[in-house]
């Protein structure tokens, strides 16, 4: 019978660099999280653009999220594969970043960022994402770049494959503290052995 270890063990299951580009460039959406002013944890799907190792995102200036990161520029963004368009063929799997937002008001960086924003979401129709651009161009609107720091991942296809026998464990990433040091620790505390 599997232990407790078996079924709790997923930091052993990381994507690798291709699948995060290729999760990160295949996904129109995350979740956007930050910090209230009173210490809650908010956060809002939002539809994103992957760049230069960078997030990149939208929103109006008077948003709270624009107060909360100009407040405290720290920030996480999670996507994940199941959000993926019709026909994703992307990993089967998540990220979550944590980094530091910048805020960005200048023409230069919209006048890039809107039409590769606008393609991203429109990627077979020109003319929907010209008139996209159109919209987005608004003197409230600001650029938001988050600069991963930390990455959080998992490759739900190896889990799966563990599961049934048939991942080696050459395809497995090392074990992260999680796993390593606190769940024993946790299965001490409960006297589980």
């Amino acid at each position: 019978m599997p232990g407790v270890e078996d079924h709790e063990t997923v930091s052993i299951y990381p994507l690798d660099d291709q699948q995060l580009e290729d999760l990160l460039n295949g996904v129109g959406e995350c979740t956007f999280n930050w910090g209230t002013k009173d210490g809650w944890p908010v956060g809002v799907i939002m539809s994103f653009l992957w760049k230069d190792g960078r997030f990149w995102i939208t929103a109006g200036a008077h948003r709270h999220r624009i107060s909360a990161v100009r407040r405290d520029p720290r920030v996480s963004v999670v996507v994940s594969g199941a959000a993926g368009p019709p026909g994703y063929a992307g990993p089967f799997g998540a990220a979550t970043a944590k980094g530091r937002c910048i805020i960005h008001e200048d023409r230069e960086t919209k006048d890039w960022f809107y039409p590769e924003f606008a393609a991203k979401l429109n990627p077979t129709n020109p003319e929907a994402a010209a008139a996209f651009v159109k919209t987005l161009d608004s003197p409230l609107r600001v650029v938001l770049e988050v600069v991963p720091e930390k990455w959080i991942l998992f490759d739900g296809a190896k889990f799966g494959a563990d599961a049934a026998g048939t991942l080696s464990d050459d395809q497995k990433g090392p074990m992260l503290s999680a796993d390593a040091e606190r769940m024993p620790a946790e299965l001490k505390r409960r006297g589980i052995s």
